[in-house]
């Protein structure tokens, strides 16, 4: 079994159903050919798709409501709070995804970067939610490769008071050897992932991959 069949089958990795739309989606997202603009508008199909998919792993109460026709109806309500993080600077392209199905959302900020000393990830920047303790979050970030910036992150949204079966990390594509890293090291996280991806190279980059996710969304490849 290949390391990606193996991050597959983890439960507490939740991949998308891998349909014909989501195929197609995928495919223009990482083709070098595609401009800017269509890349932008997939990849935002995507996020939307991720990020439905990752209030399903919210928990919920019943609740009875009455519609229209006067007759009682027995369903649903989300229990508890919640707030997105993004990993700066290709996270902050998943905020908007998350605005659009949770109105007056809260959003915080992290900046990982890797230390050119240590080559370990740093944290350089955190801006959070005071009250975060106490909501769900959703970390925003759209590729993952070996972990460590998202590793960092959570280690920070720990220390924050955030309980870590509380953290639902979202990503658009994911190495499995950083998947199998993060859910090794914290074994109560979440990830929900559009598709995972053979592995890194030498370089630790993904492979296939799509390229620097955030120098092609926000139009500053050179």
């Amino acid at each position: 079994m290949s390391l990606s069949e193996t991050a597959a089958e983890h439960s507490r990795l939740h991949l998308l159903p891998q349909t014909n739309q989501l195929k197609g989606l995928m495919t223009i997202i990482r083709d070098i050919k595609t401009p800017r603009g269509d890349f932008v508008f997939y990849s935002d199909r995507v996020i939307r798709l991720l990020i439905e998919e990752g209030l399903n792993y919210l928990p919920v109460v019943d609740k009875e409501v009455t519609t229209p026709m006067g007759v009682p109806f027995h369903g649903v309500a989300f229990e508890g709070r919640i707030c997105g993080v993004s990993i700066m600077r290709a996270g902050e392209s998943m905020e908007q995804g998350l605005r659009d199905v949770c109105t007056s959302v809260r959003i915080g900020k992290v900046l990982i970067q890797r230390d050119e000393r240590t080559a370990q990830a740093k944290l350089y920047y955190s801006k959070l939610p005071k009250d975060i303790s106490d909501r769900w979050v959703l970390l925003l970030d759209p590729m993952l490769a070996t972990g460590g910036s998202a590793i960092k992150c959570i280690e920070a949204l720990l220390e924050a008071g955030v309980r870590e079966e509380r953290i639902l990390f979202v990503n658009l594509v994911c190495a499995p050897e950083g998947a199998l890293a993060m859910l090794a090291l914290f074994p109560k996280l979440q990830i929900i992932t559009a598709e995972i991806d053979e592995g890194v190279d030498e370089q630790k980059f993904i492979l296939p991959g799509l390229g620097d996710f955030g120098d092609r969304y926000f139009g500053t490849e050179d």
